[in-house]
């Protein structure tokens, strides 16, 4: 299967950087370049790529502005492109709904998995501060589950298995280490993770791994 990508930066060497490094890769196309938000959402409602990648600095419309219209209106998953680990960005990003985020020091080998890895239909990308970067998320001061009016009763909808693997995304797992975890094809993990999704009312794995926590599941 072919990734079709969008890349959305603002920078030309650097979004030239990006196009070059996923060229390379025999199963990635870029089908389309952004220089700010707006033309991202544009390319993403023209083209219907699988992927957006998206910097969250950018002019005219900002990445997490951008990521949120992406999602809401089912155009494409999105991976963005940050410089720090955990600044507010980030954070915005994954409320928008983001399907993970990457680290713009990331190696070539990094970037086209990443991307490979969301077209999977997982997230959770820069593993070394994934779990870390949920734990914070719902520890970062917002609402939490209970002061948002978030009944634990919302779990009740979901099935003993679909609750393990819930509690396998809270951990920041992907879906093999699910697999492996909880003695299942990978393709039934991604299926229960939809499940999930679906009746919890979430746009991403991410949003579910924090609830998780939240709520204790």
């Amino acid at each position: 299967m072919t990734v079709r990508v969008v890349v959305a930066e603002d920078q030309s060497a650097v979004r030239a950087g990006l196009v070059l490094i996923l060229g390379n890769a025999p199963d990635v196309e870029v089908v389309g370049e952004a220089a700010d938000g707006e033309r991202a959402v544009e390319l993403a409602r023209e083209l219907r790529p699988d992927l957006v990648l998206m910097d969250v600095q950018m002019p005219r419309m900002d990445g997490v502005t951008a990521t949120g219209i992406v999602v809401a209106e089912g155009l494409a998953d999105v991976l963005v492109l940050t410089t720090f680990d955990l600044d507010a960005y980030v954070f915005g990003a994954l409320r928008a709904g983001a399907a993970g985020f990457l680290l713009k020091n990331a190696e070539a080998g990094e970037l086209i998995e990443a991307v490979r890895t969301v077209a999977r239909g997982e997230g959770l990308i820069a593993p070394a501060v994934t779990r870390r970067l949920i734990a914070e998320f719902a520890a970062s001061g917002r609402p939490s589950a209970a002061e948002r009016g978030t009944d634990p009763a919302v779990l009740d909808a979901l099935t003993p298995r679909e609750r393990e693997v819930l509690s396998a995304l809270g951990r920041g797992l992907s879906n093999a280490e699910i697999a492996v975890r909880l003695d299942m094809a990978e393709a039934t993990v991604k299926t229960h993770v939809s499940k999930v999704l679906g009746k919890l009312g979430l746009r991403s794995r991410v949003q579910a791994a924090v609830l998780a926590q939240e709520l204790g599941a």
